[in-house]
């Protein structure tokens, strides 16, 4: 493996103990922005020292200053190197994007035996301009409280959360940071040859699917609302299942599934069994779907194996909110539309691991009486849950405004340097989820995701299916 390291070191013997930094923090790959040099510029400015581990060529060209180093090993020897470079730089936190890119979840267990703290931030739960901060990670990782109660009893000492959204996110200016990111990614070969991108898709082909998809938005568009505003019309029971990006680290291992095909397989036969024969199934495509998986083919072909052709419907396009308000009810794997829905008072069914699957705000009823019995969210446990979120794992502002990105990093940077994150109320270990997600199956540790990445479906399958 070959190591780029900074000449200059800091030890704590060189300088007075007034100048020794409060906290060494390392900062690992981050979303396809500058935002967690951002965060590190504010920690820098509060007094503390900031590092930073470069994966991939796209991670040097938007951080390489003094602070930075590349890592070209491979993945197999990451966690020894990480730990060497944690003992050496006195690291007391470790900071970076998606618990569950592999690289972190090595890491997270690097921070956990060494006593170092881990923080891992993503796009928020309580979007639109809201990022999510925790310990540890997100969803089966997350400390957030699994009992309602205790919940309740947090947030009412907490003031009510103001959500007037501040941080308008521009789609296209996230699209082309991803793009511009994946695409520098594909050239890894020449600089960072091992790196592991875990990805399902090849950027090259991924975004060569998704031109046709972007050039023919407009009409899509307009087909779907015709579609949803009949439906609203027809006074029929309708049903929602929001799909997710079949990438998505949250199905790929949050979820029991292989592939979301085998979550549609269940939803639709238990449908076919169990719905009033008027009630109607809306399947919607995720609005970044890239057109790789052949969703048209795979739902046709369910539907006609459970005998409800005509009662389900495909829409790529439209507003998901105006079809939350008048659904009957919601069905999704561990989306954050989820809280979405509950916010408009839809009934939510939560098939795999989501941190909002909470009684009183999901329908804890099995799938099959979910149809005739859904259960409405109580507007009590949602503000509680909104509120101890808000406070203790939320930031508002986002990843790609200049504005957003100002807000959000000053603020993630002192909770890092106050040991605020998860605070109050949510910083009790264990993680509540975990025993659950090993009794679906799913991994937990960095050696289970290793196993698990074979599992997960390729674009080629689908288009078999």
């Amino acid at each position: 493996m070959t190591e780029d390291r900074d000449n200059e070191r800091e030890t704590s013997g060189s300088a007075p103990q007034s100048r020794v930094p409060a906290r060494v923090v390392l900062f690992l790959q981050g979303p396809p922005s500058d935002f967690p040099r951002r965060v590190a510029d504010a920690l820098e400015a509060l007094g503390h020292r900031t590092l930073r581990i470069n994966l991939s060529l796209a991670d040097w060209l938007l951080w390489h200053d003094r602070r930075c180093v590349n890592y070209r090993g491979s993945l197999a020897d990451w966690p020894a190197f990480l730990e060497r470079y944690l003992v050496e730089q006195g690291v007391t936190d470790v900071v970076f994007y998606q618990d569950r890119f592999p690289y972190h979840s090595a890491a997270l267990e690097v921070a956990h035996r060494l006593g170092v703290r881990a923080v891992a931030y993503e796009n928020g739960y309580l979007r639109p301009d809201w990022i999510t901060a925790e310990l540890d990670g997100m969803s089966v990782r997350s400390l957030f409280p699994d009992d309602v109660e205790t919940i309740k009893t947090a947030a009412r000492a907490l003031p009510p959360v103001d959500m007037t959204e501040r941080f308008r996110n521009v789609f296209w200016l996230e699209a082309a940071h991803e793009v511009v990111y994946n695409l520098l990614n594909a050239f890894d070969f020449l600089v960072f040859p091992h790196f592991d991108a875990d990805k399902i898709y090849h950027p090259l082909f991924e975004y060569v699917m998704t031109l046709p998809r972007v050039l023919l938005a407009r009409r899509r568009d307009r087909i779907a609302t015709i579609l949803i505003d009949d439906l609203i019309e027809s006074d029929c029971p309708c049903f929602i299942f929001p799909l997710q990006m079949q990438s998505d680290y949250q199905l790929r291992y949050n979820a029991q599934y292989d592939h979301l095909s085998g979550a549609l397989d269940e939803v639709f036969a238990s449908f076919a069994r169990h719905a009033h024969p008027a009630a109607q199934l809306v399947v919607k495509l995720h609005p970044m779907d890239q057109g790789i998986e052949a969703w048209g083919k795979i739902v046709r072909r369910l539907a006609r194996r459970h005998g409800i052709k005509r009662r389900v419907h495909l829409v790529d396009g439209g507003n998901l909110v105006t079809l939350l308000k008048h659904a009957a009810g919601a069905v999704m794997v561990n989306s954050t539309t989820g809280l979405h829905a509950v916010k408009v008072g839809c009934p939510v069914k939560v098939l795999g691991m989501a941190v909002y699957d909470l009684p009183g705000l999901t329908c804890q009823l099995p799938l099959d009486r979910f149809w005739r019995t859904p259960q409405a969210p109580d507007a009590d446990t949602y503000q509680a849950v909104q509120r101890l979120m808000a406070h203790a794992i939320q930031i508002q502002g986002n990843f790609y405004t200049k504005s957003g990105k100002a807000a959000a990093a000053g603020k993630l940077a002192e909770r890092i340097a106050g040991g605020t994150i998860n605070r109050p109320g949510c910083d009790a270990g264990p993680a509540p989820r975990i025993a659950r997600a090993r009794a679906l199956g799913l991994p937990v540790t960095f050696a289970d995701e290793i196993d698990a990445r074979g599992k997960t479906g390729r674009w080629w399958r689908a288009w078999r299916g």
